[in-house]
């Protein structure tokens, strides 16, 4: 009989760890025909009896049975069920001494693949025999190939509802964990990559520590293929599956979640396979070294792969020829409580989030660049997430600090002009009370000296009419210095001192950017400088200095101000590099009405240096050598007067 071509090597007919069974009572065709098989390169096990087949053989390995129908100890019609219920992926051949087509019927029938009368050729049991393993592996190989494609529609599926959902509402931080515990299930779905568990681990807000957030796995095979199960019986989509995921695997008393929470890596641990797959963007997979690594996963040669007395060792994926490995801590090993799994980074393009822990503890099943890649395609998803989680706490805190600055705004509107006003006011009433008191008290006291030495009692009447009004016009006087007195008392209270300057400069903010002036705030090695202090003047005095060092950079510059204790003294250095004063002006700044602007009232240094006569404290200007002018303000660290 011509053998027909067929389309596969004998040898790739049976994938690795398979066997040919042959179940025969009779030594005379069993031995020589497993003679000849292996000389046709199939490997081939043998059996007297079904009994001795069943004791032994392990489900996997069984590809192909050629089985006798005349056993001795079970009739092979009896044992075909339950070799085919046992073994669904092998084929079974019928081998029988007596040609009945109604028992051939009645074997395929009951899964037999083909059915042989004795005697028969052994070229022509091989034909039978490939033609038999060549249909089951195809259809093996379509029934994963049709598994695969169920996997990536899953996952194309997944990725696309978390586009959906990222794409169409900015990410709240209870949003932003659905969103990657989302990630989390499809890692370890039955329907997705199938890793048995997911751990997630990120940068805390100072970026000093790498700490694990969240985790998704069960504790045990029969927990994970329960759930599982119940999972998909329900025929619900995935955001369904992530919420029941979520009631049935998300346990704070968890194993998975324990672990997580134990994950504290300092970031300056630069050679901890975390810190390293994190900072510098590249998946690492941890496997232990048996032999030969596979070259898909390990460019380098076997033997720099393989650690020492077979320890773990990390394979970093597409690494570069003679690149050294990191080594495993063991510390993350004992944690983990498994020595093979794959670390993926978490990343934008301005910053590193943390990396996706997955490894399949519960199965053993190794880890395939397959699934590296779509693993890699899972982090991106999650990437996105953070990423964008991030831009939205960032508008968040913008907006509160522009509803922070509107309020201050709201607060301190016409404060400048209202305060320039009053220290107007009262400089000029002041002034007249000073200059009115003396000319009218003269006039009073002659008055009354005239009236006694008066002769007629028409004068006496005139004088005394004079001297009367001068004492109303001194009653005015004395109360409008009494008015006057009132601008210099001060609400003292416990100030810190940077916080005050933060929000003042915050006030002038857009005026700056409008002049394209870089400002800068110092407050040295002790931020937390305290003061006791009338909130409101201070304000107002910092922001007058403030504001005169803007205006005098009209066309921008760099405004400093600089915190500094001295002794018992607090000063603040408010440093332009505007337009500075001419040396002549410097002496007359604090005198009322007096300025160099063409418009203002002149009173702008005039309540600086009132506010700082209240508080005990001074100030000066000084011209400096490299453009601009440094006012130094002095306010004492002790508790404050109120001296006018």
């Amino acid at each position: 009989m011509r053998e027909p071509e067929i389309s596969l090597p004998t040898a790739d007919l049976l994938f690795p760890g398979e066997k040919i069974y042959i179940i025969d009572d009779d030594p005379g065709i069993r031995a020589p025909l497993k003679i000849f098989l292996e000389e046709h390169g199939l490997k081939v096990e043998e059996a007297a009896r079904g009994r001795d087949f069943f004791a032994e053989r392990q489900t996997n390995e069984v590809a192909l049975v050629l089985l006798d129908i005349g056993l001795p100890d079970v009739d092979g019609k009896t044992l075909l069920p339950r070799i085919v219920e046992s073994h669904p992926d092998a084929a079974v051949i019928m081998l029988t001494g007596v040609a009945d087509l109604k028992i051939a019927i009645e074997c395929i029938r009951k899964g037999a693949e083909d059915y042989l009368s004795k005697p028969v050729q052994f070229d022509e049991i091989l034909v039978v025999v490939k033609k038999a393993l060549e249909k089951r592996r195809l259809i093996i190989e379509n029934r994963k190939y049709h598994e695969d494609l169920e996997k990536a529609h899953f996952r194309i599926n997944m990725i696309h509802q978390l586009s959906v959902k990222m794409n169409t509402a900015y990410l709240s931080t209870i949003e932003v964990d659905e969103i990657l515990q989302a990630v989390l299930v499809g890692i370890t779905a039955n329907e997705g990559l199938r890793f048995n568990r997911a751990f997630l681990a990120m940068f805390d807000e100072d970026h000093r520590y790498l700490r694990g957030r969240m985790a998704i796995g069960p504790d045990g095979r029969e927990n994970a293929g329960r759930i599982w199960a119940e999972l998909q019986n329900k025929f619900m989509n995935f955001m369904d599956i992530v919420h029941d995921f979520r009631k049935s695997f998300d346990d704070e008393e968890s194993t998975v979640n324990q672990i997580a929470r134990s994950l504290k890596i300092p970031v300056g641990d630069r050679e901890n396979i975390l810190i390293k797959a994190a900072l510098e963007r590249r998946s690492i997979m941890v496997t232990r070294a048996q032999g030969s690594m596979p070259m898909a996963m390990d460019r380098r040669s076997p033997a720099d792969a393989q650690g020492e007395q077979g320890w773990p060792r990390a394979v970093e994926r597409r690494s570069r020829e003679g690149r050294e490995s990191p080594p495993v801590p063991t510390g993350l090993i004992e944690t983990l409580q498994n020595d093979e799994f794959v670390v993926v980074p978490l990343f934008s393009s301005s910053r590193s989030f943390g990396v996706i822990i997955a490894d399949n503890f519960v199965t053993g099943q190794p880890i395939s660049e397959d699934d590296l890649n779509a693993l890699e395609l899972f982090a991106s998803q999650a990437s996105l997430a953070i990423e964008q989680s991030h831009l939205y706490q960032e508008q968040i805190r913008k907006i509160a600090e522009l509803e922070s600055l509107t309020e201050e705004l709201d607060k301190s509107k016409n404060l400048l002009i209202e305060f320039e006003k009053l220290s107007a006011l009262g400089q000029m009433a002041a002034q007249l009370v000073h200059s009115i008191r003396n000319p009218i008290t003269s006039i009073g006291g002659m008055a009354r000296i005239l009236t006694r030495k008066s002769a007629t009692e028409e004068q006496k009447r005139f004088l005394e009419v004079i001297s009367k009004e001068t004492s109303r016009i001194d009653k005015v006087l004395e109360d409008l210095n009494s008015y006057t007195d009132q601008f210099n008392e001060i609400n003292p209270e416990s100030l810190k001192l940077c916080e005050l300057l933060k929000k003042t400069l915050l006030l002038v903010q857009p005026e700056m950017a409008r002049q394209k002036i870089v400002r800068q705030l110092d407050c040295g090695a002790d931020p937390g400088i305290g003061i006791n202090g009338d909130r409101k003047r201070l304000r107002q005095m910092f922001l007058q200095l403030i504001k005169n060092a803007i205006e005098a950079m009209p066309d921008g510059g760099r405004l400093e101000v600089e915190v500094r204790r001295e002794d018992e003294w607090i000063r603040v250095a408010v440093r332009d590099t505007g337009i500075g004063m001419p040396e002549d002006s410097l002496d007359k700044v604090t005198d009322p009405f007096f300025t160099t602007k063409t418009y203002g009232t002149g009173m702008g240094l005039t309540m600086v240096e009132n506010v700082l006569k209240m508080h005990g404290g001074h100030f000066e200007l000084n011209r400096r050598e490299t453009g601009g002018l440094e006012v130094l303000v002095k306010l004492p660290v002790s508790v404050l007067t109120t001296a006018a």
